[in-house]
């Protein structure tokens, strides 16, 4: 089922999510609708705060080749084990801010450790897009999010940019 994406400023957005202690039912189904909202924005990673859960869940897919399979990623407690001295910038945006992107510098390659949606443990290390992708998306569970690396008067211009919008959307 697709969810409504939340659009900053939300204060859910910048809350602290708890970590996964059991796979449900429940937490399989928000991962697989999750999915299914992500693909249909289209994006290429989503978080669970961003559809209004506090789980510590992302998912993401970031083949981009159109005769190349689709990678899907569902991660329950993702966490960065290690990260490059290598930096990579990349434009980024954000399906809660949307239309808006800026550059933000972040490791080229990092090791991630998160348990799948069969409960199983998984490493596996990332670069390029796929490491922005997983920082970006892990950064939303700790309530951080990419206009955070901005100097504060882009940021600023950036929220006043989504507050229109969310009035011109209310009233639509």
């Amino acid at each position: 089922m697709k969810r409504s994406i939340l659009i900053h400023p939300d204060p859910r957005l910048k809350t602290l999510c708890k970590p996964v202690d059991d796979l449900s039912d429940e937490l399989r189904q928000l991962a697989d609708d999750m999915l299914e909202t992500m693909y249909a924005a289209p994006g290429i990673g989503l978080a669970a705060p961003q559809v209004g859960e506090l789980d510590r869940l992302i998912v993401l897919d970031c083949v981009k080749q159109d005769d190349a399979p689709p990678r899907p990623l569902i991660m329950f407690n993702p966490v960065v084990v290690a990260s490059s001295d290598d930096t990579n910038v990349y434009e980024e945006g954000c399906l809660s801010i949307p239309d808006q992107y800026a550059e933000v510098t972040r490791p080229r390659e990092v090791e991630v450790a998160w348990i799948d949606r069969d409960g199983n443990a998984q490493q596996e290390v990332f670069d390029g897009l796929w490491a922005t992708c997983v920082q970006h998306e892990i950064d939303h569970l700790d309530g951080k999010l990419f206009i955070d690396y901005l100097k504060p008067l882009k940021r600023q211009l950036i929220t006043r940019k989504m507050q229109k919008l969310k009035r011109e959307r209310a009233r639509a």
